[in-house]
């Protein structure tokens, strides 16, 4: 059973949040700050985090920032009465993986948090099937409809990150951060080169297609079979 941890300093949305989840079949721990939170963590395992970002103690920004120091892949959801694209952009900066602005519709935070939940176990399973694109995370294949596509390394790893989280825009720095490393002095414009050569190897792919979020990053779609 996937546990889950919800951090949120309203008392009443964290019970509201934790019934949901619970009703659904989920463990649910609950914190009202982030310093709480790692506390958490040093005895026990999760499947997600939901979080909120302005919290006494420790918010969600000093929170995340702890957290993918040693995890990199634990998915975390943000919720927040934060609604500007400045603050979403600073959030997914951050190293998060998903956003919501509040009020919470908790329905759609269940379907978000089952989402979150598929891809994590992508990443997991280190293999990704997209129609009929493979990829192959201990190989460094890809193929499509049993033929091979010839990448990179850089590529492939550009490439399996966009399609483990398809729909979820990713900026030019978590990119290069996560790919190219934190102390590289590559810029953004490394990762639009190579967006462009993933575009030209793909361009007759009927699977998936890569989209520009202008003035934030990218991101992987499924395309429409008509």
């Amino acid at each position: 059973m996937n546990k889950i941890l919800v951090i949120e300093d309203d008392k009443m949305l964290n019970e509201m949040i934790a019934e949901i989840l619970i009703k659904n079949d989920f463990e649910v721990d609950c914190c009202f700050n982030g310093e709480m939170a790692l506390k958490k963590m040093e005895h026990e395992c999760y499947s997600l985090i939901i979080s909120d970002i302005m919290m006494p103690v420790m918010d969600g920004f000093d929170f995340i920032s702890q957290v993918r120091k040693n995890n990199k892949f634990l998915p975390v959801l943000f919720i927040s009465a934060k609604s500007s694209f400045e603050d979403k952009q600073k959030a997914f900066e951050s190293g998060i993986d998903d956003y919501m602005v509040k009020p919470v519709d908790l329905n759609e935070l269940l379907l978000r948090v089952n989402a979150l939940l598929r891809r994590a176990k992508i990443s997991v399973d280190k293999k990704i099937i997209f129609g009929k694109t493979v990829l192959d995370y201990d190989s460094f294949v890809v193929l499509v409809d049993n033929n091979p596509i010839n990448l990179t390394q850089k590529e492939f790893l550009l490439l399996f990150k966009l399609l483990s989280y398809p729909n979820k825009i990713f900026t030019r720095r978590q990119l290069m951060n996560e790919i190219w490393g934190l102390e590289n002095e590559k810029t953004g414009r490394t990762v639009d080169v190579h967006i462009t050569k993933l575009r030209e190897k793909f361009s007759n792919n009927n699977d998936f297609e890569i989209v520009t979020i202008h003035g934030l990053g990218y991101k992987a779609i499924k395309k429409r079979i008509i």
